[in-house]
């Protein structure tokens, strides 16, 4: 559903409380997408269990039906996929429309582009201001026929039919978007197709490739796969997600008298970097019951209240917890001490740029915080009440509803529709676990 539908959507959260007990926040979303994009192409039946049943993943959904896949569900995190094969994917008769998913769209203009028909990919307000050269100009390269607007922004348009050639890209910056889209086309590309990353991005495109039995090489750096192959389908069960879990990781950190269990958290070493700036910050996390399901790492997550010290951010964690930023800003305004965040550009052109929203709704808060051109400077104090906006970006009204457990009075945030893009049941279950939240 696009924001501007529903932006009336209000949290109100009390301040003071704690997070006890244990939870389980619903799948992984990068996980989730995936799941849908390479059953779609496998052969056979794929089974996925713990799919997110969140507006980001659905639209991902419904563009594979628009192009003649058979995908039954979601039922209870259920979804059942007959798989078309690498070549069975059909015209669809309209523009795909992918909602606020840039996932969505970046993953599918890679698969897309070794297809034979041509296609249209649009979204909404938030999603058609993003960028998207960043794969479309590694996609030329490889003979794709892909145009964007002027500026590089949705909508996107794919002429079908041209030979993809393999090729040895090396990415300017680390992103998982645009290494896993030159994978996919390059399934479909004449000869290897090689990614080479500046530092460690999510990996769960290449787990899942070869999940599906499709031969994936890396060495250092760089991941290689050959075009031509096949998949076959396979069962998927989703993990919780790290990313939804970080904004409890986090109030469970700054809330006194906090002791949560997150229950089947996917610990991929790609995406732990919350974990592990949390950590540095003085935060108490244990992992336990750790357990393999479906090629990803899984375990419970203990996370209690501890006093947090401001520090560096180390650079090579950046990437490993790019989408955490919000809710790690909190962290940083409960924390005795000043945190600095460098090399966090991608920020800027996430649904938001999280880092000026962020630092708008800190300073409203009472808390000294300066943006920075890749990151921000933050001052630990003390978090008054007030109102905020997320400017429609889930991941920032998440994190200032979190702020409240530390704050003096009550935390409005106006503009919260795109909560449901992530994380549905976000009010529900954070409120069960003992945030004084509610929301009309």
């Amino acid at each position: 559903m696009a924001s501007g539908e529903q932006e009336d959507i209000t949290y109100t959260v009390q301040p003071g409380g704690s997070l006890n007990g244990r939870v389980r926040v619903p799948g992984d979303k990068s996980i989730s997408h995936r799941s849908i994009m390479l059953g779609a192409i496998a052969d056979g039946v794929t089974e996925v269990d713990g799919f997110l049943t969140a507006e980001d993943c659905l639209c991902t959904m419904e563009a594979f039906r628009a192009m003649g896949v058979s995908i039954d569900g979601p039922t209870n995190g259920r979804v059942v996929i007959r798989g078309v094969g690498l070549h069975g994917l059909k015209p669809p008769q309209k523009p795909l429309y992918l909602g606020n998913s840039g996932t969505s769209m970046r993953l599918l203009s890679g698969l897309l582009s070794g297809q034979a028909f041509n296609v249209e990919m649009t979204g909404d307000a938030s999603l058609s201001k993003r960028p998207m050269k960043r794969v479309a100009q590694p996609l030329r390269l490889m003979g794709a026929d892909i145009a964007t607007t002027e500026t590089g922004t949705p909508p996107l348009r794919i002429t079908g039919g041209r030979q993809i050639r393999g090729m040895h890209y090396k990415m300017p910056m680390a992103s998982a978007q645009v290494k896993s889209s030159l994978l996919l086309a390059g399934l479909y590309a004449k000869g290897k197709t090689c990614v080479t990353e500046p530092a460690p991005t999510r990996d769960h495109t290449e787990r899942m490739l070869q999940g599906f039995g499709y031969s994936v090489e890396r060495d250092g750096s760089t991941v290689c796969l050959n075009g031509g192959g096949a998949l076959r389908a396979t069962k998927i069960d989703v993990p919780a997600d790290i990313s939804s879990s970080a904004f409890f990781l986090v109030g469970a950190s700054i809330a006194p008298n906090s002791d949560l269990v997150l229950e089947h958290v996917g610990i991929n070493p790609t995406r732990i970097g919350v974990i592990n700036i949390l950590r540095a910050m003085g935060g108490d996390i244990t992992i336990q019951n750790e357990r393999t399901v479906g090629g990803e790492p899984v375990a419970d997550l203990r996370v209690r209240s501890a006093e947090l010290r401001g520090i560096d951010i180390p650079t090579d964690q950046v990437p490993l917890a790019i989408d955490e930023f919000p809710s790690l800003f909190i962290a940083a305004a409960c924390a005795k001490g000043t945190t600095v965040l460098t090399g966090a550009e991608e920020l800027r052109v996430k649904e938001s740029d999280r880092i000026q929203s962020m630092a708008d709704g800190l300073l409203k808060l009472g808390i000294d915080a300066r943006p920075t051109a890749d990151g921000m400077v933050i001052n630990g104090g003390t978090l008054t009440g007030g109102v905020v906006n997320s400017v429609g970006d889930h991941r920032i009204a998440m994190s200032f509803a979190m702020a409240a457990l530390r704050a003096s009075g009550p935390i409005t945030i106006h503009d919260c529709a795109n909560v449901n893009t992530s994380f549905p049941g976000f009010v529900d279950l954070s409120h069960r676990a003992g945030l004084r939240i509610t929301s009309p």
